[in-house]
């Protein structure tokens, strides 16, 4: 019998900014079906800021992109009025028995997003930009969590953010049953707060703060630009540099990273969501 293919979108929230982010992306998107023989999967890229493109609940997974600038850019206008509504479609959904539940990977400016969206804490601009491969530690929640437990303490993680996710509402958090599963790297300022960088916010939306789809190709396009490199010396030295250039050599760094985080949603997802065996496919569809 034909299998019904398991549709999925992906939100391009870097406003038609030149990135590596929807490379990597589409990558492991389309890798789906070398893990998931007998099962169709299909894609669709929407471009959420830049053409105000939205999805309706005909998907099964959503993975929203990290992006440019201030997640507070979208206030009042268009796109974020759909992409807010969106989420509060498929929250809905999900919270129904007996439905065909909906998931959702958030990235890095989504993570931001999202963020804002269930009030889980304060979404607030670094006192210094952060930018490089840099360690990210797991919580005590991350001992449950599958995404994460095959993973060394610390693990390491692609990381350029001008804004930070502090200060969670412990409340809010017990409410949704939402676990914070990763912080950052203790700062060179004590009185500094360490930021969030992953939360599971229910069995079927999760997010990162850092890049889980960065490669060392793709970081590699970032460590060259002068500015890029001139950022990371300032803020961290010479030597913490050429640390990083290192990192990307190490296939027990921001490789395991890549292979372990957004693979191991989309496999559990898939695996929830498959119904009967019929054709492997993978089809694209830009919108």
């Amino acid at each position: 019998m034909k299998t019904t293919s398991i549709k999925i979108a992906i939100l391009d929230l870097y406003n038609n900014e030149h990135n590596q982010g929807m490379r990597c992306l589409r990558e492991i998107v389309s890798q789906c079906d070398q893990k998931n023989p007998g099962q169709a999967v299909e894609y669709r890229v929407y471009e959420t800021r830049y053409r105000v493109e939205s999805p309706g609940l005909e998907y099964d997974i959503y993975i929203s992109s990290g992006g440019p600038g201030s997640p507070f850019d979208g206030e009042g206008m268009a796109w974020e009025q759909k992409y807010f509504q969106l989420l509060d479609q498929i929250w809905n959904h999900n919270q129904q028995p007996h439905t065909r539940k909906k998931y959702v990977f958030f990235i890095c400016h989504s993570f931001q997003m999202m963020s804002r969206f269930f009030n889980l804490a304060t979404v607030q601009k670094r006192s210094k930009r952060s930018f490089g491969i840099l360690p990210v530690h797991k919580t005590e929640n991350a001992r449950e969590e599958f995404l994460l437990r095959d993973l060394p303490e610390p693990y390491y993680a692609a990381d350029f953010r001008q804004f930070e996710v502090v200060s969670p509402d412990s409340q809010r958090l017990e409410q949704l049953q939402a676990k914070i599963l990763s912080i950052e790297t203790p700062r060179k300022d004590p009185a500094l707060e360490r930021a969030l960088m992953a939360i599971r916010i229910s069995g079927e939306m999760v997010g990162t703060q850092y890049h889980p789809e960065a490669d060392p190709v793709s970081m590699l396009y970032h460590f060259r630009q002068p500015e890029r490199k001139q950022q990371v010396v300032d803020e961290y030295g010479e030597d913490k540099y050429e640390e990083m250039i290192a990192h990307l050599k190490d296939p027990a760094n921001i490789l395991l990273t890549r292979r372990t985080i957004l693979p191991g949603f989309l496999m559990d997802a898939i695996q929830k969501l498959r119904g009967e065996n019929g054709k492997n496919g993978i089809v694209k569809r830009d919108a």
